[in-house]
């Protein structure tokens, strides 16, 4: 079980909790300190069912300065390789399914 996090973002640390108070203690990748390659990224969005904008933060502001807006799929794979920050947060993986904690909750799901 891996949880892709961001210790700085409230809904992570809230899902990280979550599964220790349901007894998992996930391996955690910071991810904006170790980020996903593109072949990475790929199978996680292939994990989560999801096309890589439904995986991506479009409110932050690196999504408007790379004009990603109309960008096809492997650029936004590309720029989420490159800007890791374009990746939602946090992404919980246990074995072949994933699922993004927005609510915590939802991460329940797979386990």
């Amino acid at each position: 079980m891996i949880l892709y996090h961001n210790p700085r973002c409230s809904k992570s640390r809230q899902t990280l909790a979550l599964l220790e108070e349901h007894g998992h203690s996930p391996e955690i990748v910071k991810y904006l300190e170790t980020p996903l390659d593109v072949k990475d990224l790929k199978a996680l969005a292939k994990k989560l069912n999801r096309t890589p904008r439904e995986m991506m933060r479009v409110k932050e502001a690196v999504y408007r300065s790379e004009g990603l807006k109309d960008a096809d799929d492997e650029a936004l794979f590309a720029a989420m390789a490159a800007h890791p920050i374009l990746m939602e947060r946090p992404i919980l993986v246990n074995g072949a399914k994933a699922a993004i904690g927005r609510p915590p909750e939802a991460v329940l799901e797979i386990l």
